[in-house]
């Protein structure tokens, strides 16, 4: 992967796509695990987003550590790759968790058996729903801290001035 294109840092570019997709991803497997009538209609919408969520943070920590790798070593940016080279564990889960969750949603509808198998499946749901609502919490604030460090590894020295009143013509 070029690690410059025009001039530009890639990462920069590329890093766009996870400041969007997570957050979506987060609101849409939020909503369909709470929400079961969302999570019939959009479920496996949610999950598609997701996957490009999740298919979007190798992209960019590869992009960030070919531009990494031209930097002078800060603690900053070591704390900004640490904290990207975690992000995919997290975004990865919820994947999972809300792929499972439409999955065994969709099946527990489709298949009338007994009442116990329907309350354990009932259960497993509603376990799985609480597992992606917290795996979205975390990814959500994973991304505002790597967002965050990274703010800082690139703009944590400058300074800028306050606005100078115009001065009015007497």
């Amino acid at each position: 992967m070029p690690v410059f294109l025009n001039g530009l840092p890639v990462h920069v570019l590329v890093v766009h796509a996870v400041v969007v997709l997570v957050p979506l991803a987060v609101l849409a497997t939020v909503t369909v695990a709470v929400w079961p009538a969302a999570r019939r209609r959009y479920g496996w919408l949610a999950v598609a987003v997701t996957a490009a969520a999740t298919a979007s943070v190798p992209v960019a920590t590869s992009s960030g550590e070919g531009l990494e790798h031209r930097l002078v070593p800060t603690e900053l940016i070591r704390q900004h790759t640490h904290l990207g080279d975690q992000l995919l564990v997290f975004v990865a889960g919820l994947l999972v968790a809300g792929t499972a969750l439409v999955w065994l949603d969709r099946r527990s509808r489709r298949e009338g058996s007994g009442a116990t198998s329907r309350l354990a499946m009932k259960s497993i749901v509603a376990a799985l729903a609480v597992a992606t609502v917290v795996l979205a919490a975390v990814s959500a604030v994973q991304v505002v801290r790597i967002g965050d460090s990274g703010a800082r590894a690139a703009w944590g020295q400058t300074h800028y001035a306050a606005p100078q009143p115009e001065k009015a013509d007497d």
